[in-house]
């Protein structure tokens, strides 16, 4: 009887001394991975639809999403609240988490190639605080073209460059030649001659904190009546590029900036406004249609002595 206790002790021994070595192998090929920490997110802002360069933002093309923080930029914006109503200073694509440089007031650096539409061309035309809207105008502008010809140095002592005045010339019959009548006056034409031109990136000077020890590179641009310049890149077709260039060489240009609510419709989908047709400006047309008065000469007796 003892003996047979002793054989089975020994039996439940080996297999627990089996078990244990089961277990040990299994441990040793399987070693247990410590608990990972709670990853953390933020809710992050995403574009539902493609938003176009230009685009003022609405609440419909926007969503919110817990993004892990790893997987965010760093300017990552997280409330919807911080862009609608702003204008998108990019191409944003469907899916893409919206970012503070998307909405940049500055682009300078920036190459304007990747923002130009198909079969349009990048063509610069340097503005100043009076011609270019206070150098206010940034990408994803759109803008009119406003030129003058004909006019150089008139109303404003010389400082204002038209070109050269229109030629007026009259026909002596009895010598059969053309001659220039001088002194003709104001010979200053003005158009609306191009619209709906969008602005693809802007140069300004930086900013001098020598002279301004308050401003830094971040500060976003102020205007002061410093005669500032600004350098406007513009998407232009072929045709709109000389008549640009023709603009520069022999006239004045000043860009005027449109509405962003002139390109969308009243159901908020994107859309091209008509072109709005002008009269041009001449004096005459002051005088007819806007009842401007011409001077008149009056006639004085001088006493005699």
């Amino acid at each position: 009887m003892k003996s047979r206790s002793n054989r089975l002790i020994l039996l439940v021994g080996v297999v627990l001394a089996a078990v244990a070595f089961i277990a040990i192998v299994f441990l040793i090929g399987n070693p247990s991975k410590p608990a990972e920490a709670p990853r953390k997110t933020s809710p992050t802002v995403i574009a539902t639809v493609d938003v176009p360069l230009g685009t003022q933002i609405r609440n419909d093309m926007l969503t919110s999403q817990e993004i892990d923080n790893n997987d965010r930029a760093a300017d990552t914006i997280g409330d919807a609240s911080q862009v609608v109503g702003q204008i998108a200073r990019a191409n944003i694509a469907k899916g893409a988490q919206l970012t503070q440089s998307m909405f940049a007031t500055s682009n300078a650096g920036n190459a304007p190639g990747p923002l130009l539409p198909k079969g349009l061309r990048a063509q610069s035309v340097q503005v100043d605080q009076v011609s270019g809207v206070g150098t206010l105008i940034n990408v994803g502008d759109r803008v009119d073209a406003v030129v003058g010809i004909g006019a150089q140095g008139l109303g404003d002592g010389g400082l204002t460059q038209c070109g050269s005045k229109f030629p007026f010339i009259t026909l002596d019959t009895s010598s059969g030649t053309v001659n220039p009548i001088p002194d003709i006056g104001s010979t200053l034409s003005v158009k609306l001659l191009l619209q709906n031109m969008q602005v693809v990136s802007t140069l300004l000077p930086p900013i001098d904190t020598t002279t301004n020890p308050q401003a830094s590179p971040g500060t976003a641009p102020g205007t002061n009546l410093n005669g500032q310049k600004e350098i406007v890149i513009l998407a232009v077709t072929p045709q709109q590029s000389e008549v640009i260039k023709y603009a520069q060489v022999e006239g004045c240009i000043s860009l005027v900036l449109r509405s962003p609510k002139d390109y969308v419709d009243d159901a908020g989908n994107a859309t091209e406004p008509a072109l709005d047709p002008t009269t041009g400006i001449i004096l005459k047309t002051l005088v007819d249609e806007y009842g401007v008065l011409p001077p008149q000469i009056v006639e004085a007796i001088l006493p005699k002595k």
